[in-house]
Parts: C-alpha cells; sequence; structure tokens
C-alpha cells in the first residue's frame, strides 16, 4: 500500500509550528527524558564551493535526516548562505511520511533552541528586554522573532550590529536600530543590553568581554567549527556556559574548544540544556550566561515532529 507523503513547504511549516510551539516542544524532549548525547552524528563533507552535512536522528516514534548545504559565496548572488531539505520517516517501518522545507526548519528551529536553553536565564530580569544582534541574515532576525513571540513583554529595544550597513535587509531596520560594527553608538548599545546574539559567520571574536555587563545573556550560534568563535574567552571565563550536549560542544563549538585551549573554561564548568531544563542545574544570577549552540539533528527532528501532528 503506497503511504501519502506529505509535502511541508515553508509557508506551511511557519503556520504550523510558531516560534513558541518550537520552543515548548524542544523543552518538552528534554524534560521527557531525551539525551542528546545519544544523537547521531552529523557528517561533513566539502565540496568545491561549500559544504554538504547530513544530519540524521532517531527521536521516539519517528527519524529523519536534513540534508545541508553550505555556500559561503551565495549573498554575492542573493541567495541564501545555507540551504536544506528534510526526510521525515516512521521510525519502526522506516517509511517516508513527509518532506519538509529544511532551510524554513534551520530558521524555525535554531532560535528556538536557543531560547528554550536560555529562558530560565531570562526570568532574572524583571524589566522589558534590551537585545544586541550581531549579524541581520534569516537567524539574525529569527531570534528576535523567537524572543518576541515567547516573551510576556514587548522588547524594550532591538539593535542589530553589522560590518555592512549596506547588505542590512530592510526587515532589520523595521525591528529596530541597525548600526555599525565598531561605533561609539554600537559599544553603548552593548553596554546596556540583556541579551546579546551572535549570528554571524566570524571567525574571531565580535565583541569585547569588557563591554558588557555581569547580569548579561549571550547566545552564540553562528558557527560549528572548533577553531572559530563569536566569543572571547575572557567572558566564557566569568560565565555560566550551556551547551546542547558536552560531547558535541567539544567536537564542533570553537567558542568552547578554544576557550579550554586558552585555559579560560574547563569540560567539568559545561551545562547541559537539558540540565537546565530540568531543573538539575541552577543559574546564578550575578554573572553571565552564555549558549554556544552548534545544532544538532535531534532538534530538526522533534520541530519537523511537532508540524507532522500538527497537519494531520
Amino acid at each position: 500500500m503506497m503511504t501519502h507523503i506529505r509535502q511541508v513547504d515553508a509557508e506551511t511549516l511557519r503556520a504550523a509550528v510558531p516560534p513558541k510551539e518550537a520552543v515548548a516542544a524542544l523543552t518538552q524532549a528534554l524534560q521527557d527524558g531525551y539525551d542528546p548525547a545519544t544523537d547521531l552524528p552529523r557528517t561533513p563533507a566539502s565540496t568545491s564551493h561549500g559544504q554538504i552535512l547530513t544530519m540524521p536522528s532517531e527521536v521516539g516514534d519517528y527519524a529523519g535526516i536534513k540534508v545541508v548545504t553550505v555556500a559561503p559565496n551565495n549573498p554575492e548572488h542573493n541567495l541564501p548562505r545555507i540551504q536544506a531539505s528534510y526526510l521525515l520517516y516512521d521510525a519502526k517501518t522506516l517509511s517516508l511520511q513527509a518532506t519538509l522545507d529544511g532551510t524554513e526548519l534551520t530558521t524555525l528551529r535554531t532560535p528556538a533552541v536557543s531560547i528554550a536553553a536560555v529562558q530560565p536565564a531570562l526570568r532574572r530580569f524583571d524589566h522589558p528586554l534590551r537585545v544586541v544582534v550581531f549579524g541581520t541574515g534569516p537567524q539574525g532576525i529569527g531570534h528576535v522573532h523567537t524572543l518576541q513571540d515567547c516573551l510576556p513583554q514587548p522588547l524594550a529595544a532591538v539593535t542589530f550590529i553589522v560590518r555592512n550597513l549596506d547588505r542590512a535587509p530592510a526587515e532589520a531596520g523595521q525591528l529596530g536600530n541597525v548600526l555599525a560594527a565598531g561605533t561609539e553608538e554600537a559599544t553603548a548599545a552593548l553596554r546596556e543590553a540583556d541579551v546579546i546574539v551572535c549570528a554571524t559567520s566570524a571567525r574571531t571574536p565580535v565583541f569585547s568581554a569588557e563591554d558588557v555587563y555581569d547580569n548579561v545573556v549571550v547566545i552564540a550560534m553562528g558557527t560549528h567549527e572548533p577553531d572559530a568563535r563569536e566569543v572571547e574567552a575572557e567572558l566564557m571565563a566569568r560565565s555560566t556556559v550551556i551547551v546542547e550536549d558536552r560531547g558535541a560542544a567539544l567536537r564542533e563549538a570553537g567558542d568552547v574548544v578554544m576557550a579550554i585551549e586558552d585555559g579560560a573554561l574547563t569540560e567539568d564548568q559545561l551545562v547541559t540544556m537539558a540540565e537546565v531544563l530540568r531543573g538539575d542545574r541552577q543559574l546564578p544570577t550575578d554573572k553571565p550566561v552564555v549558549f554556544k549552540g552548534v545544532g544538532m539533528p535531534w532538534e530538526d527532528l522533534v520541530v519537523a515532529t511537532a508540524a507532522l501532528r500538527q497537519l494531520a
């Protein structure tokens, strides 16, 4: 018998799983006992113009795989740097159940992971949040939308910091101020920020640890290579550092790997988001929190499964 295969395009996916629901699905998966350490590994393969990544996973009743392409020069051709497709299977029969727009899935689940991981830390603030975002790509903008959807109060201020003002999309200006990196205005915004999101392809730190205060929450998710980082070791040293999984962070999170190499951090100091969301680890309120995400296959599968169930 032929199984009906659901085709889920970007618009349908956005309607089925708003950011708040994606955050809830990821949180629930961890609170129900899923262990990211058991996730299947992401496999990269280099091509002449970038990378192709395969990301398989199995969680509960479903299995799935995302195929991701990373083409660094694509913005010059008005194409996304990251594109993807997703195949969702029944775990028992491995029969294909649905195909999803993997690019939109990535745009949805990445900020959802970040906000799920830091949501307990955001409760330290009793005022509308001032947010600074490095980068105006889909992930930078996606993190703002996810914060807006999940917080009880509107954001007090949003500031995007970019290297090239001419490349900032109109949507960034509609959401907040867009400032050039290295300016006095950008530094002033950093010093007032409650939340800083690093969503860039930079290989070296994008701001100085001296420019942020001791209650700040930092999300660093722009890189997944062990020799690239967006956050200085000095900030990692004085922060509670949350990761998706210790093993994945030690393989792929340059912010973590290089801080350990610098002697600013130890593996034992890493806190997993599962420990935070299950209430096993309490976060001190008098020091910064840094969430370093690299993106794991289970996250795509959980959000894809939430979409399929919503559309059933």
